[in-house]
């Protein structure tokens, strides 16, 4: 049913995840579940919101003579959702000021109070606002129900409840050794200066993440929103306002991403950059972060910590069960319109069966059912059966353009082949449907060229050369985010798992190669793909703060020398 369960817990105890329960969430019609977020998606659609800057606390509207950015509806791109106010160059100022100054309030705020905060906002995402938080979601960034209810319920909270888990542990760690007469402890502190949070159009999830987690850990946040997401982002900071979030320890600040990091970063108490986003972008932040060190522009060594793009791959062995790698693949590459950083976009088939599962996989793909049948979140629409749809728009005209370059690209190039797909229309949304390329050369572009949408590139390889597929997977691209293998031979599975080791920071098993649960499935890549600090587990935390050991000592020393020194 649509109905997540939601349960508190104890900071001293594992929390619940429920994340792991979204397979079954719509095996029950739950009329009731479903006008509420009809109603909801009534009321976003009839209205366009008016959103602000919030710095310390305090409201600030484009009347005040800043620009406004219009975020449309992606699945209807005449449609503005909100009015977002920009932020000017003295706005991000004025944040990083009120970010410094109720610092030391809140970081010596006690961590049950803080956390207190976090868990509370988790508890209103999941009841209270959760109608409201999937309407924002659907509309605004074009996500499926199942997508949405992934994302900015399940996993934010799941991020919110886990994160005072793992800080409630770190904490708790402390010397295990302390000589006689002298005790040892340790401080977890958090930065000194402030934290920029840079986050992304296609997770809400992230964004709390990206904010929430310096916070708890008592640092002060300066935020930057994607202008594609403003809408949920908005909502989910007036929950967190709601749940006692004091004025100032999170400043929400949209605009122009170049002239609000050239703010940030040239401050000296910029402390640490927590990003989500493109991979030329975070090369870009990273060297300007990197000048300005070298040019004594800090009061400390800023931490990065980033979570870029991928290339991710599903390489079927010819032991492997074809549906359930055709299940996965179809769910790994098209889910979200393979707007995910961890989306399955190369495929690799054996000879043997290959025929077999494109056959089957294509044949599912060109249904003409409601399942593949684009979700249209306009309101005339509401009362059809477009909210049980599977694929959605993809962001906005831009990364239409780009996917409709690379599909007319594949149409005029001989090594490649259009097997399924290949149809746009902008219309009225940004609309792409489910592409599948297959490829002759190994060494193509389309393997190793990061597209962010639903086109999947196949290639076939002789059976008998698994392992220099292997290894020509592992060096085909520049990303190394996530990865699967299928197959039933043990041998296989171990043999895949060594030569991939680097290709990969979560790598799969006869699964799909999106959908990493927060606790169970640490998440992050290393190469281009990231720092691969792990979000989803208590690694991530220890980025944000700055550890200070204490030394007590209980004996008063008699003299100077040491037993050597006498005669």
């Amino acid at each position: 049913m649509l109905r997540l369960s939601t349960r508190r817990f104890s900071i001293m105890k594992p929390p619940p995840n429920i994340a792991n329960e979204t397979a079954k969430l719509f095996h029950v019609n739950d009329v009731k579940d479903w006008d509420l977020l009809r109603a909801s998606l009534i009321k976003f659609n009839n209205s366009s919101l008016e959103i602000p800057l919030v710095i310390n606390g305090n409201r600030i509207y484009s009347k005040d003579n800043r620009d406004v950015y219009l975020q449309r509806n992606p699945a209807n791109h005449q449609q503005v959702l909100a009015e977002v106010t920009q932020s000017t160059a003295q706005d991000v100022q004025d944040a990083i000021t009120a970010s410094m100054n109720v610092k030391k309030s809140w970081y010596t705020t006690p961590f049950y109070h803080r956390a207190a905060i976090f868990l509370k906002a988790a508890d209103l995402i999941s009841t209270k606002y959760r109608y409201d938080m999937l309407a924002s979601c659907i509309l605004g960034q074009g996500k499926t129900v199942q997508q949405a209810e992934i994302d900015c319920i399940t996993e934010i909270s799941d991020f919110l409840r886990f994160n005072v888990k793992y800080a409630s542990e770190l904490y708790s760690q402390q010397p295990t050794e302390s000589s006689a007469g002298t005790w040892n402890s340790v401080e977890y502190r958090p930065l000194e200066g402030f934290v920029y949070a840079v986050s992304p159009f296609n997770f809400t999830a992230i964004a709390g993440n990206l904010t929430a987690a310096p916070a708890l850990m008592g640092n002060t946040v300066v935020w930057k929103p994607s202008k594609y997401a403003t809408l949920s982002n908005y909502l989910l900071y007036t929950v967190l306002e709601e749940a006692g979030l004091p004025p100032g320890v999170i400043n929400f600040v949209p605009g122009d991403p170049e002239l609000v990091t050239k703010e940030v970063v040239q401050h000296t108490d910029f402390n640490a950059l927590h990003y989500t986003g493109s991979t030329k972008v975070f090369k870009s932040l990273n060297f300007q972060i990197q000048k300005n060190l070298t040019e004594d522009k800090y009061k400390n060594y800023p931490r990065i910590v980033g979570e870029t793009g991928g290339k991710n791959f599903h390489l079927v062995h010819n032991t492997a069960n074809i549906p359930n790698a055709i299940f996965n693949t179809i769910r790994g590459a098209f889910e979200y319109q393979g707007q995910k950083c961890s989306a399955a976009s190369r495929l690799y088939l054996p000879e043997s069966v290959s025929n077999e599962f494109l056959t089957n996989m294509i044949g599912i793909l060109n249904e003409s059912n409601s399942k593949f049948k684009p979700v249209n979140t306009s309101a005339s629409a509401l009362n059809g059966g477009d909210l049980h749809g599977f694929i959605g728009p993809v962001i906005h005209e831009r990364s239409y353009d780009k996917l409709v370059n690379v599909i007319e690209t594949a149409k005029n190039d001989p090594s490649l082949e259009i097997l399924c797909g290949g149809k746009y229309d902008k219309s009225k949304g940004w609309f792409i449907s489910p592409t599948v390329i297959k490829c002759n050369d190994p060494s193509h572009r389309f393997l190793k060229e990061e597209f962010f949408g639903p086109v999947l590139t196949v290639y076939e390889y002789p059976d008998d050369q698994f392992v220099e597929l292997c290894k020509d997977i592992e060096k085909t691209s520049t990303y190394g985010l996530t990865g699967s293998i299928f197959a039933r031979d043990r041998k296989i599975i171990e043999q895949a798992s060594d030569l991939l080791r680097f290709s990969a920071g979560n790598f799969y098993i006869n699964d799909k190669c999106t959908g990493a649960v927060v606790a169970q499935q640490w998440f992050g890549g290393s190469r281009m793909s990231g720092t691969n600090d792990k979000s989803g587990s208590g690694n991530i935390l220890n980025r944000f703060v700055n550890i200070r050991n204490i030394k007590e000592n209980f004996y008063d020393l008699n003299g100077y020398k040491y037993p050597s020194n006498y005669d």
